[in-house]
């Protein structure tokens, strides 16, 4: 047996108290299981920017991964409590230069975002009014750490995990993963002569690699958050073999990372998990609550061979710790 297999055999027995959030589907689910549930701009659609998911371990320690945009800022009821906020990287909508100040407003395809977060961002006004800690990897943590003491916060709450290590928090086990993708820091999120002079040259201040996540929870369930990426080898040879997720929320919105060609690849040839919920389809993929035919997530789901759980905002799914899904399926 595997040492993975161990501590799942361990963690299996593990149980606790889940925070129940009334608006959520999913309230079925055993005390064991972990609950996810996706926060976008409309609720029960899949929609353009959505980004932004909460996961809620057995033992209700509560994990914000990606706030971006949909989030309607640190009083939006959906929240509940967040022990913990997760950045795979700086850009706008990921962190949040803008926000939505209430679900509903615009269409799926085109949100409306008319709060301003700058220079803050929305995930460090969640993170000081919640008193969560930002755990990130690469140079993000000393951003955070200014940030968070700027808003009031304490700095540190800002907590780094480098590839290879590993951060407990809470009961859960963070490390970050290899991303292919971009991490500049856009001048609006800073101030001074830095930021006008970056905006003079056109350029965006570096803070190192972005990251994707491995979240391993007290029931054993294993997951990979991709995060913005390309195909890369370290999702087969850490992701798969060496952390052995059995579930992954993959992005699949082409240009800025993987297509959902390239996607159900790395789901079918590299990873091959036990489940998928898809993620960061920029597009509005539902109507209804319904998968829409011609989609990149339609694409995507047809490509896969293992379960794909559309993420519609505001339903819970939940998942025991072998990766099997138990509530809230399509």
């Amino acid at each position: 047996m595997s040492e993975q297999s161990k501590s799942k055999a361990v963690a299996g027995l593990v149980g606790g108290i889940c925070l129940s959030l009334g608006l959520m589907s999913g309230a079925n689910a055993a005390e064991g299981d972990v609950k996810i549930t996706p926060l976008g701009s409309h609720d029960g659609e899949f929609c353009a920017l959505d980004r932004a998911m909460v996961f809620e371990d057995p033992n209700g320690i509560r994990i914000l991964y990606d706030a971006g945009r949909t989030v309607a800022g640190p009083d939006d009821p959906r929240l509940g409590n967040i022990d913990v906020v997760l950045v795979s990287h700086m850009h706008g909508d990921h962190l949040g230069d803008r926000r939505i100040k209430e679900t509903n407003a615009g269409t799926c395809g085109a949100p409306e975002f008319p709060v301003i977060t700058l220079p803050q961002s929305n995930t460090v006004d969640v993170a000081v009014k919640k008193q969560a800690k930002i755990v990130t990897g690469s140079e993000m943590p000393a951003f955070f750490a200014a940030k968070l003491e700027a808003a009031g916060g304490d700095p540190a709450n800002s907590l780094l995990v480098r590839f290879g290590g590993e951060r407990v928090v809470g009961g859960v086990a963070i490390t970050t993963v290899q991303a292919d993708h971009s991490n500049g820091v856009s001048p609006s999120f800073l101030t001074g002569a830095l930021a006008d002079d970056l905006k003079a040259a056109g350029l965006s201040a570096n803070v190192g690699q972005p990251t994707g996540y491995v979240l391993t929870f007290t029931n054993g369930l294993v997951v990979y958050l991709s995060g913005d990426t390309g195909i890369t080898a370290e999702q087969k040879l850490v992701v798969k073999d060496h952390y052995e997720a059995e579930l992954v929320v993959m992005n699949i919105g082409d240009t800025y990372t993987t297509g959902p060609k390239e996607a159900a690849y790395v789901i079918n040839d590299l990873i091959d998990p036990k489940g998928v919920i898809a993620s960061h389809a920029n597009e509005p993929a539902t109507s209804g609550g319904k998968l829409k035919p011609g989609t990149r997530t339609a694409q995507f789901k047809d490509l896969v061979k293992a379960p794909v759980h559309i993420p519609l905002s505001g339903r819970t799914i939940a998942f025991n710790g072998d990766g099997g899904c138990t509530a809230g399926c399509d």
